[in-house]
């Protein structure tokens, strides 16, 4: 029944006269669960949508999934694969296991709050903080925050930075099916200077970004056989010519610079760049109605 009434509800919302401008993260944000189809992503990280995604279970023996009310816990089954094999190996660093923040919604798309990506289901957040217990209720889940281990100034890690936050990071960067991973800049400086000189190729996937001192993010690769998926350019050198991220253009995320930009009198206002909470269905693949419109 709650299946049949999510489908009725966009049904009513693709069929408004002005259906081909309401905002994509509204139709996606009204979907309460996954499509039938089998699982497929439909364009890129940050412009689409999917079929057959599945739940991470709220709870498991090494993990729970945090903020429920989100309804963000759906994801392709090789990711939810992916969060239970780094959650048990979480478990072997001498964590509980994690706390799993979010991944996506049930069809994917735009969110109509936070993310610019995670519409394809194959990118998670995953907390900073090591779970102290797994029983936490849905309240707890919802009350409970994680923990910054990047300084106020940006420039350096703090105490809660521990060498099993590296162990963990490591092992994520090191899978497979892990394309790229964000982190916050001076998390990348220093998991670049304790690394050893001899293992350091999974440092090509750690990238630095604003706005992940509590969590981190990884992003799987387009799984095998999902053509219609986008793969993600290489931004980082090849490694055959030492490009595992950590030269100096590595410090420019924590210069002056970039951290407190002279304003310039005479620059003009840029003009507002389109988001993912300014896209219609039509700015998406074609494919996304059709996922919109599945029971």
């Amino acid at each position: 029944m709650l299946k049949f009434l999510s489908g009725l509800a966009l049904s009513l919302l693709l069929c408004l006269p002005a259906a081909a401008e309401t905002k994509a993260n509204r139709l996606f944000g009204a979907a309460e669960t996954p499509t039938d189809a089998r699982p497929m992503p439909y364009g890129s990280y940050a412009k689409g949508c999917a079929d057959g995604l599945v739940a991470l279970p709220e709870s498991g023996p090494t993990w729970q999934a945090m903020r429920l009310s989100r309804n963000r816990n759906w994801g392709h089954p090789e990711t939810i694969a992916f969060l239970v094999d780094l959650s048990q190996t979480a478990r072997q660093i001498g964590w509980a296991g994690l706390y799993i923040g979010d991944i996506s919604q049930p069809r994917g798309g735009p969110m109509t709050s936070g993310h610019a990506s995670h519409q394809i289901g194959l990118d998670a957040d995953i907390w900073m903080l090591p779970p102290r217990r797994l029983d936490l209720s849905r309240q707890e889940r919802e009350e409970i925050s994680s923990i910054p281990v990047r300084s106020a100034d940006q420039r350096s890690v703090t105490a809660n930075w521990t060498p099993a936050h590296h162990a963990l990071l490591k092992a994520a960067a090191s899978d497979p099916r892990i394309d790229r991973i964000f982190v916050a800049a001076a998390v990348k400086i220093e998991m670049c200077r304790t690394a050893t000189r001899a293992d350091r190729k999974w440092l090509q996937k750690i990238r630095p970004i604003q706005g992940h001192d509590t969590h981190f993010h990884v992003r799987l690769k387009c799984p095998r056989g999902a053509r219609h998926c986008e793969t993600q350019k290489p931004t980082v050198a090849d490694l055959s010519n030492g490009g595992d991220g950590c030269d100096e253009t590595l410090m420019w995320w924590v210069s002056d610079e970039y951290l407190n930009p002279k304003p310039d009198p005479n620059a003009q206002p840029a003009p507002r760049q389109r988001g993912a909470r300014d896209y219609t269905l039509a700015d998406l693949p074609k494919q996304c109605r059709n996922v919109l419109s599945s029971r």
